[in-house]
């Protein structure tokens, strides 16, 4: 008997385990905006350049919704990267959550700055973008305009 209560409580405690450790899948409030952020987009970062785009994919794995991009400077070393997924879509904006690091010559000494956790990214008035709420860089008193452009 305590060899089949020890059983069962491995097995309970190995399917707890294994759903608190798997990602969970993205919430997804607009089938139109699943539909935008599918695919891949134009990244950038105000401080590399307006005039030659990084880029950025949006992938679904089994219900869970990836973005991954860079935008790499055409001059120096500058740079931003995102990687991460994304947690719940609406109409008009989505929640990542992961990783940017930006990379500008004249901010923070030149050195990278990352930001991870929870990051909004929404579309206002007319523009063909999300761009990233948190705009205050913790690295340095700039703001840094992330955005995800329409495809």
């Amino acid at each position: 008997m305590l060899k089949r209560v020890l059983i069962v409580g491995i097995m309970i405690f190995a399917g707890f385990g294994a759903s608190v450790l798997g990602q969970s899948k993205t919430v997804v409030n607009s089938a139109k905006a699943k539909t935008m952020l599918l695919g891949r987009h134009k990244l950038a970062l105000q401080w590399i350049s307006w005039d030659y785009f990084g880029s950025a994919t949006v992938t679904n794995r089994n219900g869970v919704f990836y973005l991954k991009g860079e935008q790499k400077s055409r001059k120096d070393s500058d740079f931003v990267r995102v990687n991460g997924v994304i947690k719940r879509i609406d109409a008009k904006s989505f929640v990542f959550d992961g990783t940017i690091i930006t990379q500008v010559s004249y901010i923070n000494g030149g050195q990278p700055c990352t930001r991870e956790g929870e990051m909004t990214f929404k579309i206002t008035g007319t523009r063909k973008y999300w761009r990233m709420q948190d705009i205050d860089n913790p690295c340095d008193t700039a703001a840094d305009y992330v955005d995800l452009f329409f495809r």
